[in-house]
């Protein structure tokens, strides 16, 4: 028996050698008679006779279908007796997709269970895969797919291919939304002087998206009122003080909620010092304390002091050093002095209190260094 294969709307050809010994022909599909001879005894349309001669007897079907598919035979009747042969007709479809889920939202942590349904001659794979934003994901051959515990890196498209070679493979996708509690991802402290502009930023990941509110202490914070915009779009939402005083200054706090849940983080408005000039340094070198070696270092207004100040020297011992703040100028301690370190082309600002020079016998402190007090320095703001 031989196959004729042809895909699903194409024309199939059915071809029976004869010799000149034959007195009939027929063509038949199962018991149902198409042809006899010239004759036609099917009511298809589809089905029309393409040769009668002495050498071959063919039929053509139209359009084939897959109800098409199954065996014919040809009957050759001689003076001798009769003789047949027979065809299977074998037809192909392309892959279809015929029943896919919808798209889908779930709670993280939830089960997931896709499906996909397919068609085709031959029977196609069905494959789903994971379109994830860090490229493809899993891949698994099956009509269902089922997720465990679905966490929030698993949301996204998933595709389904249905594929068995005759024609391109039909592709479908899902999408799956995953709904989560909110989770502050960035929410730093920020300095601004005062009569500046100082704005604090709260940036929160969440499905759907968080609402934020804004808190002083215990009091919520309304937009446009005391001086301050509140401002809230997708996951960022900043606090702006158009013109800092120093009531603006202290903790923050931001709470970020969706129906799942909420969480806050703290932030810091600080205040800052402007307007630092060098020309208020009095400038020394390391070589004047006895340190071989040392970093360039300078003295400056302590009134300009607002951040701690690390140093390494090859004799340590010589440098106790310790924060210092805008209080150290307010005191007028002797002996404090903002020391400005210049490293590599780098400057980082600090306060310290000198140790008394040994031997100097002249107290302790930078006086004892032969170096004026800070309300001494030249060039005070």
């Amino acid at each position: 028996m031989d196959n004729v294969t042809v895909r699903q709307g194409e024309s199939a050809t059915l071809r029976c050698t004869v010799d000149d010994r034959v007195t009939r022909v027929a063509w038949l599909n199962r018991s149902t008679i198409l042809y006899a001879g010239n004759d036609k005894w099917s009511i298809d349309n589809r089905v029309v006779i393409l040769s009668n001669t002495k050498t071959q007897y063919s039929i053509k079907i139209h359009n084939v279908d897959v109800y098409d598919e199954g065996p014919y035979t040809c009957s050759v009747q001689t003076d001798n007796h009769p003789k047949t042969s027979r065809v299977h007709l074998i037809v192909q479809v392309p892959p279809q997709i015929v029943n896919i889920s919808s798209d889908i939202t779930v709670n993280e942590g939830s089960s997931v269970t896709l499906m996909c349904l397919a068609f085709g001659r031959p029977e196609p794979t069905v494959t789903w895969r994971h379109l994830s934003g860090k490229g493809q994901g899993f891949v698994s051959e099956d009509e269902y797919l089922e997720i465990t515990g679905i966490t929030r890196e698993q949301s996204g498209e998933y595709e389904c291919s249905a594929v068995n070679d005759v024609a391109v493979p039909d592709v479908r996708k899902v999408k799956v939304t995953v709904n989560y509690p909110p989770y502050i991802s960035n929410a730093k402290n920020t300095g601004a002087s005062v009569g500046q502009k100082g704005i604090l930023q709260c940036e929160a990941s969440a499905v759907p998206v968080a609402e934020f509110q804004w808190f002083k202490e215990d009091t919520r914070l309304a937009n446009g009122l005391d001086g301050v915009r509140i401002e809230s779009k997708g996951r960022l939402s900043t606090l702006t003080f158009f013109n800092v005083s120093e009531k603006d200054y202290g903790n923050y706090t931001c709470v970020a909620t969706n129906k799942l849940g909420n969480t806050n983080a703290s932030i810091i408005l600080y205040g800052t010092s402007k307007g630092r000039s060098k020309s208020s340094f009095v400038s020394a070198t390391g070589a004047a304390f006895g340190v071989k070696g040392a970093a360039h270092t300078s003295f400056h207004h302590p009134a300009s002091c607002h951040l701690p100040l690390l140093i390494s020297h090859k004799k340590p011992e010589i440098w106790k050093l310790q924060s210092c703040f805008q209080r150290a100028w307010e005191s007028q301690s002797p002996g404090l002095f903002c020391l400005w370190n210049v490293v590599a082309g780098s400057e980082v600002g600090g306060c310290s209190q000198l140790p008394a020079r040994p031997g100097s016998g002249k107290g302790t402190g930078a006086v004892g260094w032969g170096i004026p007090k800070a309300s001494m320095i030249s060039g005070q703001q």
